[in-house]
């Protein structure tokens, strides 16, 4: 649970070294946990190959978790993760790495600066300016509104002004650089066009020693052409995070 009470689905693949070393994964802006299993199988994959724990799970007001999506804050979001590390911790699993995708990505960014029991993060595609972003997703007309519609080709949803309010609480660039001396991974698409390149490239400009910076050719948001290779480098730098 959260620090509102509100219950997280979560699901745990236990590596071979079971209890030992764990990766949390968060999902993305809407996503879930499964990541249409995509997150599942890179879950099983790390578990296989290094033997990895991995822990999933839905953000508040996403997939299988209590509360409204309409709710979510990044703040919010950062106390979910941080319930997850706890929940993972009292286990007795450590060390504890975390990495996320997109939105996922800078809330494992921004958690981490305030959390030293994370060893490292590894940030997929994410977002460097998030009120830019978001803004870009706002239905001009509501964003005076209690209730500001953000819509793309794919539809529209409703998410309270209070969600941008505390996006401005945030700087993307002191978060990263909060997570030195623990190491960070950028992953990004050259090709990405919801979270421009620049962003990634900006984080690693403000981020400390130990830090990595990969672009991936031709690589869209959802890293559509390239799911191995991005396995493969998240593989080992986790590897390499691992025997610091």
């Amino acid at each position: 649970t959260n620090s509102l009470s509100l219950t997280l689905a979560a699901l745990l693949l236990p590596g071979s070294r079971s209890p030992g070393p764990l990766l949390i994964i968060c999902h993305g802006f809407t996503g879930s946990k499964e990541g249409q299993g995509k997150t599942l199988d890179m879950g099983r994959y790390l578990s296989d190959v290094i033997g990895l724990s991995v822990l999933v799970f839905d953000f508040a007001g996403n997939g299988q978790s209590q509360g409204l999506f309409e709710d979510l804050t990044l703040s919010r979001q950062i106390d979910d993760l941080t319930a997850a590390l706890t929940w993972v911790e009292t286990s007795g699993y450590g060390p504890l790495l975390t990495m996320g995708r997109s939105f996922g990505g800078s809330t494992a960014i921004c958690q981490a600066a305030g959390d030293s029991r994370v060893a490292g993060v590894c940030a997929w595609a994410a977002p460097a300016d998030l009120t830019r972003l978001f803004q870009g997703f706002a239905d001009p007309q509501t964003l005076d509104q209690d209730m500001v519609r953000l819509q793309d080709e794919g539809g529209s949803l409703f998410i309270r002004q209070g969600f941008f309010k505390d996006l401005a609480q945030y700087d993307l660039c002191t978060a990263a650089a909060g997570i030195s001396p623990r190491p960070l991974l950028l992953i990004h698409g050259s090709k990405d066009q919801i979270v421009p390149p620049r962003d990634a490239r900006h984080l690693f400009a403000c981020a400390g020693q130990p830090k990595q910076l990969e672009i991936i050719p031709e690589a869209d948001h959802q890293f559509a052409t390239a799911v191995q290779a991005v396995w493969e480098l998240s593989r080992t730098w986790l590897q390499e995070a691992l025997e610091q």
